[in-house]
């Protein structure tokens, strides 16, 4: 690559506002498919299974769209850039169509379509940051996008109760296929947030060209071979050559992901069945479950956005290792708290913006701020420990299967749910709320197993968060 400059805030924001629109499609997908499938006429025990889309997808595409990425240049349209936007158009394609679906496995092709478009736009935007960026500034790029994370999602989860709180839909307003017309309408502009969003990064930021050298480099890696076989020998190879810490980051990064789609699978029916008393999604009971269910997970995003920042300095003074136990611990005694906490003892009350009269705050939100911590730490620490140890030349595809890492664990959550672990669980949602909070706190303690390769940059040269 050409010679990094330093950049400056607000050129480091600009590059990251794309990953807005990314996660404002993951939020949508987090608090609403499960409701969708329920309204579609899915049982409990057939909901981990219509998730499968989002893990395979991952697992197959982005160590993939990694290497190809990596060995990609074009002189008009960039390296990782192209892949942002075509990522992006294909998700606004499966938002807006994603509410009209008529039958189970209709949502399920589209949500396959919405997460493979937007593993195509992701897992470059994670190289896009060590290509532009200076080793002291990795930090705030990462930290950058942990912000964007938890401001995409955020939205993403409020907008349903925003709609319905200025009064433009009613909780009762469906459409013909049982799915709300508040839902519609947040996958509408969910879409036009994933387009827009990365639209403006692609026009607001210039890719470093390769050197001369590093042309050459790709001009030799393409007569090889035919881009599968180059794509395939590069992961394998990047496997063989894993770094120590990638290894030792395995099981943190199973027990935290398996815990998180065990929380947003299951959040809905576990809300609905401990505040309702009902797993029957044609009630009123189920259906604001289904609106608390985004406003728990965009508050949780909240306290993302308000900590991500504060991760930095900690870590300096703790450790990234360090800062990634805590927050783990704190998040699983979160989630653990759950079913203790209720939506009627009432903590305060903030006037309504949207609407009239005011908006009351129950225990049950106190969760989401350990939850928070927990998700700032995912979004940043693991990328920060692993950094410094890849080889810069092959950033993409390191990424991509660092991501397997994450795709993974949801693949075994997928299959032990759906097969035994739910059954194990006495058929109770709320049980396996419990066994996500257990599980996030495995995760933690691993952590501290982690030895970081000291002869690398670390926490401590970082001049920003991550």
């Amino acid at each position: 690559m050409s010679i990094k400059k330093r950049l400056n805030f607000w050129q480091i924001w600009n590059m990251n506002i794309g990953f807005f629109g990314i996660q404002f499609s993951f939020g949508l997908q987090q608090s609403n498919m499960s409701a969708i499938y329920k309204y579609l006429g899915a049982s409990e025990h057939e909901i981990p299974i219509l998730w499968l889309a989002g893990p395979v997808t991952g697992l197959l595409i982005q160590p993939i769209i990694g290497a190809v990425s990596d060995g990609t240049w074009s002189p008009r349209f960039g390296r990782r850039k192209p892949f942002f936007l075509i990522g992006a158009i294909l998700a606004s394609v499966a938002l807006v169509l994603m509410p009209y679906s008529k039958t189970i496995w209709m949502a399920a092709s589209l949500l396959w379509i919405l997460d493979a478009a937007n593993n195509i736009a992701m897992e470059p935007y994670r190289a896009f940051i060590s290509d532009k960026l200076n080793q002291d500034q990795l930090s705030l790029g990462f930290l950058m996008q942990s912000f964007f994370t938890g401001l995409g999602i955020t939205l993403a989860n409020f907008t349903p109760a925003i709609l319905i709180s200025v009064g433009v839909f009613a909780l009762s307003d469906t459409m013909e296929n049982g799915i709300p017309v508040s839902t519609y309408w947040a996958f509408s502009i969910g879409a036009f947030a994933s387009i827009a969003s990365v639209l403006y990064s692609v026009f607001t930021t210039k890719e470093y060209p390769p050197t001369e050298e590093e042309l050459q480099q790709l001009k030799a890696a393409k007569e090889k071979g035919n881009i599968i076989t180059r794509t395939w020998n590069e992961i394998v190879e990047a496997i063989k050559e894993m770094p120590l810490v990638m290894k030792q980051l395995i099981p943190v990064k199973l027990f935290s992901w398996y815990a998180m789609f065990c929380y947003w699978q299951y959040l809905t029916s576990g809300l609905s069945f401990s505040l309702f008393g009902t797993l029957d999604e044609t009630t009123d009971g189920f259906k604001t479950a289904q609106v608390l269910t985004g406003q728990m997970n965009g508050t949780y995003n909240i306290f993302c956005v308000l900590v991500a920042f504060l991760l930095v300095p900690l870590a300096l003074r703790i450790g990234a290792k360090g800062v990634h136990f805590v927050a783990l611990l704190i998040g699983g005694l979160s989630i653990l708290a759950i079913p203790y906490l209720s939506n009627t003892e009432i903590l305060f009350s903030l006037p309504n913006p949207f609407g009239s009269g005011s908006i009351e705050i129950s225990t049950l939100y106190l969760y989401t701020i350990g939850l928070g911590i927990s998700w700032a730490s995912m979004m940043a620490m693991p990328y920060q420990l692993l950094a410094g140890s890849i080889p810069k030349d092959k950033t993409g595809v390191y990424m991509g299967i660092f991501n397997m890492f994450i795709v993974l664990p949801m693949i075994i959550q997928i299959f032990t749910m759906q097969y035994f672990v739910y059954d194990w669980l006495g058929n109770n949602p709320v049980n396996v709320l419990k066994l996500a909070g257990v599980f996030l706190m495995i995760g933690g303690c691993f952590a501290l197993f982690i030895k970081e390769d000291k002869s690398k940059p670390t926490t401590t040269h970082f001049s920003g968060g991550h």
